[in-house]
């Protein structure tokens, strides 16, 4: 007979999943935590991808929502390691025929430099930064009724908005326009769709508030600190054991499932009705993504001086241009002129590589399980910006949608967002239930990036699950 000696389980490490172990932690219980692969963090890994002693992020590299994290800035990380480091810019946005426009931490400084639309940014964002750590507790967890009645409707006037129509109706020029382009093409969206600008001002309003920040020596350090503080407090972590059968976990208590629909279905199906394998069968995953890391002889080179303090580079263009790109992606076809994220790590972070050298880090959005190699196209994009990135270029590696799956088994055909962003899906995933990290068998939750609120590195997916489960024994958010 197998022993049970664990009050709860949690089925998969990466954020979300290393989230929900802390926060059942904070209830008392004895967890234990699976992990198919090598490594705990999912995502966050950091790894030699190109030439030795260059530290690249496998996948998820800037992390904005991560320190703006309602749950995750109730954690002592800095105590196991985890130090983040601030670029001098958290975002830059060049542009051919003027200057590159500037995401600067300070609302003010970032409107003095967007001309006549200066004014009408200012009086947008600002409201919406002061309030920021209100309007992440509600959008991202429990809301705090009824303090967050007027934050959340500020928000809302914007965000129901498609990007499109939001920066075609607030500004008048191609600069601001083009920076919130960029923002809400994070969404993997087309911009003519809502919510991409309510994620859009998600993202902006986090980097006014704590930055696009990155943890210092790759993405790996934040997964390594939470499952530090996890162990450190008694947590048991099973590396090399991959979850096949609900039934085989070590506790007779609940389990929380760090994996998409698909996934849980096939592991807990049989504890579940038959009604309810469907529905989660039924979850739909949106566009993948196709990245490049390179190892550098130099700083990125590029046209205009001022993007090379920034830690996060957007390549696109203009508003229409990010707006094709996205709607092509979404509709299975590939773009000549895709939108483009770049990250410049070890401009800030010189533990990235060895002395006098750089990485970079590149990706587009590509159709769901795309099998074209984007490699020219992204290169092209930022030789469009940088003349002569070529000629720094000391090794790249690639990665489609199938390697991303590969990495990780929730990044179904290359979607790292966990599930389409559509706006029905985004208030149903992964199902229609009145708690959306249930299911109905009372033991088995679902707290991976296919619950509320979602794609991105915060673990609120997990610690919401936990306090739906346990709502009188979670520690509330401040």
């Amino acid at each position: 007979m197998t022993l049970k000696p664990f009050d709860a389980a949690v089925v998969g490490s990466g954020p979300n999943g290393l989230a929900a172990a802390l926060a059942l932690q904070a209830t008392g219980r004895s967890v234990v935590m699976y992990e198919a692969r090598s490594r705990i963090g999912g995502g966050l890994w950091t790894d030699t991808l190109t030439l030795p002693d260059f530290l690249h992020d496998t996948c998820s590299a800037v992390h904005p929502m991560a320190v703006a994290s309602p749950y995750l800035r109730t954690l002592p990380l800095a105590e196991y390691g985890l130090e983040w480091v601030h670029p001098e810019v958290p975002l830059a946005h060049p542009l051919e025929d003027r200057p590159p426009v500037l995401l600067h931490r300070d609302v003010a400084q970032t409107a003095a430099e967007l001309g006549v639309d200066g004014q009408r940014y200012e009086r947008w964002m600002g409201p919406l930064v002061k309030d920021w750590m209100q309007l992440m507790r509600s959008g991202m967890g429990p809301p705090a009724w009824p303090a967050s009645l007027g934050v959340l409707a500020r928000f809302g006037v914007s965000a129901a908005l498609p990007a499109t129509m939001l920066a075609r109706n607030l500004f008048r020029e191609e600069p601001a326009r083009a920076l919130f382009a960029g923002l809400a093409a994070h969404s993997v969206l087309p911009l003519e769709h809502p919510p991409s600008a309510a994620i859009g001002m998600m993202l902006q309003i986090a980097g006014h508030a704590v930055g696009w920040p990155f943890p210092k020596g790759g993405a790996a350090s934040l997964a390594t600190a939470m499952g530090a503080l996890f162990e450190a407090q008694g947590g048991v972590i099973r590396l090399h054991t991959e979850v096949t059968n609900v039934d085989a976990v070590e506790t007779l208590g609940p389990v929380f499932f760090d994996t998409g629909p698909h996934a849980l279905a096939r592991i807990a199906g049989r504890r579940l009705p038959d009604a309810f394998v469907a529905r989660l069968l039924r979850y739909r995953y949106g566009p993948g993504v196709f990245k490049v890391d390179y190892a550098l002889s130099a700083p990125i080179p590029w046209r205009d001086e001022a993007v090379a303090g920034a830690g996060t580079v957007h390549l696109g263009g203009s508003l229409g241009e990010i707006a094709a790109s996205e709607w092509a992606c979404s509709h299975g076809k590939v773009s000549e002129r895709p939108y483009v994220l770049v990250a410049q790590q070890s401009t800030a972070d010189r533990t990235r590589a060895p002395g006098g050298h750089h990485t970079g880090w590149a990706y587009c959005h590509v159709p769901h399980d795309c099998p074209f190699d984007r490699t020219a196209a992204i290169e092209a994009q930022i030789e469009r910006y940088a003349p002569g990135f070529q000629d720094v270029v000391l090794a790249r590696h690639s990665m489609g949608p199938s390697d991303f799956e590969r990495h990780n088994a929730n990044y179904v055909g290359g979607d790292v967002n966990g599930g389409a962003a559509t706006l029905a899906q985004l208030l149903t995933r992964p199902t229609v239930r009145a708690i959306p990290w249930s299911t109905p068998n009372p033991r088995i939750w679902i707290c991976s990036a296919s619950s509320p609120p979602g794609g991105g590195v915060h673990g609120m997916g997990g610690y919401n699950a936990v306090a739906a489960a346990f709502p009188e024994e979670v520690p509330a958010l401040a």
